[in-house]
């Protein structure tokens, strides 16, 4: 498949990156054409940076900096979830639980190492090298087994070479002597001359250094003790949930107020909303605001939102206000509804190592920490003109849909604010302190507690969001590929046509991933490429519509006898169904509720892309965040 490579190259793609941006002291990052060591973290947006060629030190905006990937794994981390072979995902997966009891120590020691080897049956060798990809990363796919053989962009140097810079950095550049790195240079060429190998160029022996972690550095340069008390986390008063990001539970909540539309400002009822609390320091880590009912995707929605850096989010609503949260969540802890158990959720969250941990059955006080939440907000709501209060006898004669006021994106901003600039700031009982102050603590430390420091930041704000999108496998055929009866054609998909997996002699599936509030496009993984592809409907007379509004269609053709999808009925069906909205929704609340759905959704707005796109030319060349013109504009609200 290399002659298709070359004939769709140049199209507009989105290459997916999971590496997140290490922020710790020592990592090596880039920023812009520079890549810089960091020396100093100032605070939440800034950094001090050592360019490594001149040596200046510089102040950097951790907002513009970038993760330096890691070639030879970085094949296997940036595939599609679903493109994973099973056999390889289970490989991957015991492998994961292998050095699950470890992970969470930054330098568990050799005794813990050997002690955990020998109680799978491994050697300390394999354990540390499935240990070490793991932590470069911080995804299952990483342990996925690599192919045997050399690959464009691995290291060239001998099996034998590489040995010797290994053992050397390990039995002569950490140790309590610290010697240089120039030193080690020499060793290394030293120790090559006498077994008699080819000795590594100067470049890739520093190279093998750099990717030595902080942690590591401390421990086996002398300073144990220092690497202790800086990086292993002090327990707090939570058991299980010690740290930032240690537990995050998630649950929804109708909203206690009765919003009105954009267009004629009367009622059309509550909205939904998802929400995510560290109950550590009982910051909200994100949330999802919506007029449809929770679903799989809303959760994925605000889990995303949870993860991503939030500067972006805080510019669309408009609010002066900082909210210094993102990275993924040890645990993510949620009651036992079937919007925390779809498939893809549970593949998603295990993809990024993140555990989902179910409260047991009929016992609240699991989710004391989200419920408590939840109602405070839902008592400042009840302040709010069309507020439909908690209870009937609260509400008493209080005419909601009378004095309702309030438009969703009013509701939204209002909720912002009462987030970042009260709430956060506000003294939590619980914990003695504001949730931004105790944040603060479990990152940076203070007298007595130490910190966990800056977690890693994501680099690439799609991937994230792609990776819990619903998703599908299907063979393509001539006219395209089809999904629910819809067909999607672009040139991208040509050549895959009736594509035969050469193993197994059957036609290949392959992954499509789809936003259901606008199912008008569909992403394509392509496995040579490691790209995604946008592909819109094969009939570009259809309108963009949400799998909503694809059902409401549906049902309408399905009751005058149509037994299948017929994509001119389906267009006349949804202009006439619209057509009936905008007849009525002056008239009926329900109508008016539907209008402002399609709204919301046409406004295409998400965590990973909360402005919408303007009219531009085209781009040549990916950006350094991996945004692509043309085609993050169609990616729509996942939720």
């Amino acid at each position: 498949m290399t002659k298709h490579i070359a004939e769709y190259q140049t199209k507009k793609a989105y290459e997916p990156k999971r590496t997140p941006v290490d922020l710790r002291v020592g990592n090596l990052v880039s920023c812009g054409d520079q890549v810089y060591r960091l020396s100093e973290i100032l605070d939440f947006g800034s950094v001090i940076g050592v360019e490594v060629h001149s040596g200046r030190s510089v102040p950097l905006r951790i907002g513009e900096l970038r993760a330096l990937d890691d070639q030879e794994t970085q094949i296997s981390v940036d595939q599609d979830i679903d493109e994973i072979t099973s056999d390889d995902w289970k490989i991957a997966e015991k492998r994961y639980e292998a050095i699950k009891p470890i992970v969470e120590f930054d330098s568990p020691g050799r005794k813990r190492v050997t002690q955990r080897a020998k109680e799978i049956g491994v050697h300390p060798s394999t354990l540390y090298r499935w240990l070490g990809a793991f932590q470069s990363f911080g995804v299952i796919s990483a342990l996925i087994p690599r192919r045997r053989g050399w690959k464009e962009g691995n290291g060239r140097i001998s099996v034998a070479a590489e040995e010797v810079v290994q053992q050397t950095i390990k039995d002569f550049y950490l140790t309590p002597q610290r010697p240089s790195a120039q030193e080690t240079v020499v060793e290394v060429r030293r120790r090559c001359r006498e077994v008699g190998v080819n000795a590594p160029s100067a470049s890739t022996i520093r190279s093998r250094i750099s990717k030595i972690t902080e942690k590591e550095r401390l421990r086996g340069r002398g300073y144990r003790e220092k690497a202790k008390n800086k990086f292993i986390p002090t327990p707090g008063t939570f058991p299980h949930a010690d740290y930032p990001l240690a537990v995050v539970q998630i649950d929804h909540t109708p909203v206690d107020l009765n919003i009105v539309d954009d267009e004629f400002r009367r009622p059309i009822d509550r909205v939904w909303l998802t929400l995510a609390i560290d109950v550590y320091s009982r910051m909200v880590t994100g949330y999802h605001l919506s007029l449809d009912s929770p679903s799989g995707t809303s959760v994925a929605m605000c889990v995303a939102h949870s993860m991503l850096p939030k500067e972006e989010w805080l510019t669309l609503h408009g609010v002066d206000a900082d909210w210094p949260v993102w990275g993924k969540p040890r645990t993510i802890h949620v009651d036992n509804g079937p919007d925390f158990k779809s498939d893809n959720f549970k593949k998603s969250c295990a993809m990024h190592s993140i555990n989902l941990d179910y409260r047991p059955v009929k016992v609240p006080r699991y989710g004391a920490h989200i419920e408590r939440l939840l109602g405070t907000f839902m008592k400042h709501v009840h302040g709010l003109p069309g507020t439909t209060f908690s209870s009937v006898h609260h509400k008493a004669e209080y005419d909601s849909e009378k004095h309702a006021a309030m438009t969703k994106s009013e509701l939204e901003k209002w909720l912002v604010v009462l987030i970042c600039k009260y709430y956060h700031q506000k003294m939590h009982n619980g914990i003695g302190m504001s949730p931004s102050r105790k944040w603060e603590i479990g990152i940076f430390g203070n007298a007595e507690e130490t910190g966990i420091g800056m977690r890693p930041r994501p680099s690439d704000r799609l991937s994230i969001q792609l990776d819990f999108l619903p998703s599908f496998k299907r063979t393509i055929q001539t006219f395209g590929v089809t999904i629910d009866g819809l067909k999607y054609y672009s040139e991208s998909l040509r050549p895959w046509i009736n594509y035969k997996d050469p193993k197994k002699k059957t036609k290949r599936k392959f992954v499509f991933r789809r936003d259901p509030r606008d199912i008008s496009n569909v992403w394509f993984y392509d496995p040579d490429l490691k790209q995604y592809f946008r592909i819109p409907f094969a009939n570009l007379s259809l309108p963009p519509m949400s799998f909503y509004e694809y059902q409401q269609a549906q049902k309408k053709l399905k009751a005058e006898g149509e037994k299948s999808v017929n994509e001119h009925r389906l267009l006349d069906a949804v202009n006439e169904l619209r057509e009936m909205v905008e007849v009525s929704k002056e008239k009926t609340k329900k109508a008016r509720r539907q209008a402002q759905r399609r709204k919301e959704h046409e406004k295409k707005i998400t965590p990973a892309t909360p402005f919408k796109k303007t009219a531009s030319k085209p781009s040549k060349s990916k950006t350094n965040n991996s945004f692509v013109d043309g085609d993050i504009d169609g990616f729509g609200d996942i939720a």
